[in-house]
């Protein structure tokens, strides 16, 4: 499942999923857009897993629930609670990110 936030509520998305793997970005962000597609890739190679888009200029609560200082950032949820992220625009760092809570 992938979803792009339409609005501010990614704590209501991490509250009623186990995992969950967000994408922060920004419409202005290259990166962004060259690792979307490679984010929506990988939400169809992983099971149990929530996938999420959230822009992180219109949605300030989304924001705060990771520290996001650059983007892209990724970040995983488990349980309702932030277990990690990075700041990246390769897809093996996000691949081994999402390993790191779907393989436990």
């Amino acid at each position: 499942m992938i979803e792009e936030l339409k609005e501010d509520n990614l704590a209501d998305v991490v509250g009623a999923n186990d995992t969950v793997v967000v994408q922060y970005s920004a419409t202005w962000c290259g990166n962004c857009r060259i690792m979307k597609p490679k984010f929506k890739k990988l939400s169809t190679e992983v099971e149990g897993a929530a996938f999420v888009i959230v822009d992180a200029e219109k949605f300030p609560e989304s924001r705060k629930m990771a520290t996001v200082n650059n983007l892209p950032t990724f970040a995983v949820f488990k349980g309702g609670d932030f277990v990690n992220q990075v700041q990246t625009n390769k897809y093996d760092v996000l691949k081994e990110l999402v390993n790191e809570v779907t393989s436990n």
